[in-house]
C-alpha cells in the first residue's frame, strides 16, 4: 500500500507523474472508527436510514478522511529525504464505501531557495473509475 520509493530531488523533473497510491476500498467500519477518532460523529458518514431521509443513497466517506489518505501519500513520497512546508486540498465528488480511492501527483515546479531545494506537487485523489474526489497542492523541501 506504501509508496515504493521515497522522492529524491535530482531525480525530480517538472511536469513528472510520480507513482501512485491506491487505497483499499473505503468500509463502513473504517467511516465509524474515522467518525470515533475525529469527533465527527455526524450520522451522515454512519448510518444508511439517516443519509436516505436527507435525499443520499448512503453513507458517505468524512472529506477528512481523503484528505488523509493524500497526506498519508505526501508523507510516504517525502520519506527520509525531504520535509512537507505546505499541503492543500480541496474536496471534490462524494466517496462512499466500497470506493478505491488512488492518490497521485505530478511535480508541477522545482526551484531552489536560501539553500534548500523545492518541489511543488499537484495531488489529485479519485476514485478508480475516474471520478475526481479531491485535489491540491503539497511542497517538499530537500
Amino acid at each position: 500500500m506504501a509508496v515504493m520509493t521515497e522522492l529524491e530531488y535530482g531525480n525530480l523533473r517538472e511536469g513528472q507523474q510520480l507513482e501512485p497510491l491506491t487505497k483499499p476500498p473505503i468500509t463502513k467500519v473504517q467511516l465509524v472508527k474515522y467518525a470515533g477518532a475525529s469527533g465527527d460523529f455526524n450520522p451522515l458518514h454512519t448510518d444508511d436510514e439517516f443519509a436516505r431521509k436527507v435525499g443520499m443513497d448512503g453513507v458517505i466517506a468524512h472529506g477528512m478522511l481523503v484528505m488523509g489518505f493524500l497526506g498519508e501519500y505526501v508523507r510516504d513520497l517525502a520519506g527520509t529525504n525531504a520535509e512537507i512546508s505546505g499541503f492543500k486540498m480541496r474536496f471534490g465528488a462524494m466517496t462512499r464505501p466500497g470506493d478505491t480511492i488512488i492518490c497521485s501527483a505530478t511535480v508541477k515546479k522545482l526551484y531552489s531557495e536560501a539553500g534548500k531545494n523545492y518541489a511543488e506537487l499537484d495531488l489529485q485523489a479519485e476514485k478508480a473509475h475516474g471520478k475526481v474526489v479531491g485535489w491540491g497542492s503539497a511542497v517538499l523541501y530537500f
